[in-house]
């Protein structure tokens, strides 16, 4: 009986700890992520905002109405017009110096917790290749990672090397989004149009981490071993 406790408590725990899971992550086409992100805010009785990113020029920062867009590392980034279909795309050509600073900082006025880019070039070449978002200067989370372009989601749908990377987390709010690539030697480009959106804490559910899940098995699991042991011993 002891050992059971012991047993239920351990997933109790885990459980709980699933609830601090990781944000809401989303790497898919340009049609299908905006699709399925504007869904997902609405969905809760939230309103997507967008921002298409055009008449910029090259530079180190760039302002709109709710947000200011830097260059993290603070150095020139030059502007394609024609990659995104929905506005101008900034070059994030990851550095192998700095592969963080090579990315952009979006700083909002106000606190969000709904955040998506489009993304040219990805997974063209230099595998592998990964996409990585924080959110107020917390933890990396890596977005994907490209071993061959048919791990860009944009192909494999059609659409070319565009693909859409969201991310979703109603624990908390921020201000600040960081992103970028470490594809060292890839064009790469972000931007087009940006959306967001500030939704109720708790609206949308989080994804446990991998390793959540996993122990929360074992812990079950273990639960029934025990369990099957005290009916054997009953019997």
């Amino acid at each position: 009986m002891k050992a059971y406790k012991i047993v239920a408590s351990f997933v109790v725990a885990l459980a709980s700890a699933a609830s601090f899971a990781a944000p809401n992550i989303y790497n898919n086409s340009i049609a299908a992520g905006t699709a399925a992100f504007d869904a997902t805010v609405t969905g809760v009785g939230g309103t997507v905002k967008t921002q298409s990113l055009t008449g910029i020029s090259g530079g180190t920062s760039w302002s709109f109405a709710d947000f200011t867009i830097t260059s993290t590392a603070g150095d020139y980034r030059s502007i394609d017009t024609g990659y995104l279909p929905s506005g101008s795309a900034i070059g994030i050509n990851p550095s192998y110096s700095d592969f963080s600073g090579s990315g952009l900082t979006f700083t909002f006025a106000n606190a969000i917790n709904a955040f998506g880019l489009e993304i040219g070039d990805w997974a063209t070449c230099c595998a592998p290749s990964s996409l990585y978002i924080a959110f107020d200067g917390g933890s990396v989370l890596k977005v994907a990672t490209a071993l061959t372009a048919g791990d860009n989601p944009g192909v494999v749908a059609g659409e070319g090397f565009l693909n859409f990377v969201a991310g979703i987390d109603t624990s908390k709010t921020f201000k600040t989004v960081t992103f970028y690539g470490d594809g060292y030697g890839e064009y790469l480009v972000a931007g087009g149009t940006i959306r967001y959106s500030s939704l109720p804490i708790g609206s949308v559910s989080p994804v446990p981490e991998a390793e959540t899940y996993a122990m929360m098995l074992a812990g079950l699991g273990l639960m029934g071993a025990v369990v099957r042991r005290r009916k054997a011993k009953a019997a």
